[in-house]
């Protein structure tokens, strides 16, 4: 009888990517969008940084589970 082994357990990430002597804000703090850029897909309007954060073109941010709104500055129009 053939024994088969299980499938390895996915690894996950860890929360913070960064690996800077200065570390990075957190994603959790409230300037994490400090944190460093290491991937960016401006075609598709997104970057990911250092600290796990997602970072959208609209100033939208996905951390830590939590959604963000945009934030743009309001522009009044004449």
């Amino acid at each position: 009888m053939r024994t088969l082994t299980p499938p390895a357990t996915p690894s996950r990430q860890p929360r913070s990517l960064c690996t800077h002597k200065q570390p990075c804000p957190s994603a959790a703090s409230p300037d994490q969008e400090a944190a460093v850029v290491i991937a960016a897909h401006p075609e598709q309007g997104w970057s990911l940084l250092c600290n796990g954060a997602l970072l959208f073109d609209d100033t939208g941010v996905l951390a830590d589970g939590r959604v963000i709104d945009p934030h743009r500055p309001f522009t009044a129009t004449a």
